[in-house]
């Protein structure tokens, strides 16, 4: 984006940021790990091509008050200037032609960086359990550090994405859910002096202090060492048409039978969600991300009847990051256990959860879709059936969708053709054009 062209709440704001970097050690705190970790996403964020997640400008603000020019209340209404204008500016960057779409594949990078973090810590922590000698250990905890920092910023930012969308998506039906409230970041650590780099190990692209998700998401990240103090302190607290047809989750109009009903719990399940949200709360209070991970990764594979519950609950503690980590979770559950959950959570109004585990559900390869479509039609589930290809012709390409026939055209191809015109007249020609492309008869 040109700077001429930037609104001007994106030009106050980065106005407010080059001003605050200015009054910053550059090479000290989280200021100096920023420009030494990514050093491109800080200029674009400085020239307004970009606005940085709050948990960057949170950190600098902490940079800030440690700096000992700034008392308390100074940096408390620093804080909440730059909260109002950072919100400003997000509010007018998102509401860009495109925006919505933008913020949809960050969230997907993000909770990929939230799960890959916290899939990171249980690794980690196995190998500090069975490290030998000391050195060993001391490099497995700097490592086990930064994990726990990716993905402290990772669940900060699926939050603010979350409520990005959610501002987006209340100017048009359908109306969002409940967005999580972000948790305070704690206190910068102290000393901000750097520890010397451990051996240079191959990494994948990962968040943390990186900006990730707002550039190139493939680039590599630089390695660069926790401060000393950080990795010692242990654990850190806390489509145009409109839709028709086949529904996410739904029936066909006029079907209305069909529809999901609510369903009701019994103590025992009330019971087990109750001990679940405990578990959390006391998990993330203790800084154990990937013990609370394990423990999201197997109410995913509750049934379906509980999710609604689980997430009203978790919402009202304060972990709707956790929600967010579970839906990704489910994501990637077996079909029928897939759509059984969005049912679900559709019956009780939480249309955009319904929604966004579909869309995600249906990024796997083709061949596993079309599969997976045959599986349910045999069993003749065909609300479900349809509710999958629903989604799956809105997510993916019509070539992908093209390429989910070819198990069993014959049976594939008609109802693939069904699905997208259900979605438009635009994607019933274009799914028709890439099945011709393909050798199949529409």
């Amino acid at each position: 984006m040109e700077v001429e062209q930037l609104p001007d709440q994106v030009r106050e704001f980065a106005v407010y940021l080059r001003n605050l970097l200015a009054r910053l050690d550059q090479d000290a705190g989280w200021c100096g790990i920023f420009w030494q970790r990514d050093p491109d996403g800080m200029r674009v964020c400085l020239t307004g091509a970009e606005v940085p997640p709050w948990d960057v400008v949170e950190a600098l603000l902490q940079d800030l008050g440690g700096g000992g020019g700034s008392h308390g209340a100074e940096i408390e209404a620093e804080t909440d200037r730059a909260r109002a204008l950072h919100r400003a500016s997000l509010t007018a960057f998102d509401a860009r032609p495109g925006g919505r779409d933008l913020l949809g594949d960050r969230l997907d990078v993000m909770l990929r960086e939230q799960r890959y973090a916290a899939e990171r810590q249980v690794e980690l922590a196995r190998l500090l359990r069975t490290a030998d000698a000391r050195e060993q250990a001391e490099a497995v905890r700097l490592d086990l550090a930064w994990a726990r920092d990716d993905h402290e910023r990772a669940t900060a930012r699926c939050a603010e994405l979350h409520r990005r969308i959610a501002d987006l998506d209340r100017q048009a039906p359908p109306p969002p859910v409940p967005v999580p409230q972000q948790r305070r970041r704690p206190e910068p650590p102290e000393p901000l002096g750097r520890s010397k780099p451990p051996k240079e190990r191959k990494r994948r692209p990962r968040g943390s202090a990186r900006f990730a998700g707002m550039l190139d998401e493939a680039a590599p990240a630089a390695d660069a060492p926790l401060p000393a103090a950080l990795a010692a302190q242990g654990p850190l607290r806390d489509s145009a048409a409109s839709p028709r047809g086949a529904r996410f989750a739904g029936a066909a109009e006029g079907e209305a039978t069909a529809q999901p009903a609510p369903q009701h719990l019994d103590s025992e399940a009330r019971a087990a969600i109750a001990a679940c949200v405990g578990t959390l709360q006391r998990l993330r209070a203790e800084g154990r991300g990937g013990e609370a991970h394990g423990v999201l990764v197997e109410a995913a594979h509750w049934p379906a009847a509980r999710f609604p519950l689980l997430a009203a609950e978790l919402n009202r503690v304060g972990l709707g990051a956790d929600w967010a980590t579970l839906l990704w979770e489910t994501a990637s559950l077996p079909a029928d256990l897939l759509v059984a959950a969005a049912d679900a959570l559709t019956a009780a109004g939480r249309t955009a959860d319904a929604q966004q585990i579909l869309r995600q559900g249906v990024a796997r390869p083709a061949t596993e879709i079309g599969a997976s479509v045959l599986r349910l039609a045999d069993e003749g589930r065909h609300r479900e059936t349809r509710a999958l290809l629903d989604a799956y012709v809105r997510v993916r390409t019509p070539e992908e969708a093209a390429r989910s026939v070819r198990d069993d055209p014959g049976r594939l191809v008609p109802l693939l053709v069904e699905a997208a015109r259900g979605v438009s007249d635009e994607r019933y020609w274009d799914v028709v054009h890439a099945l011709r492309v393909a050798g199949f008869h529409a």
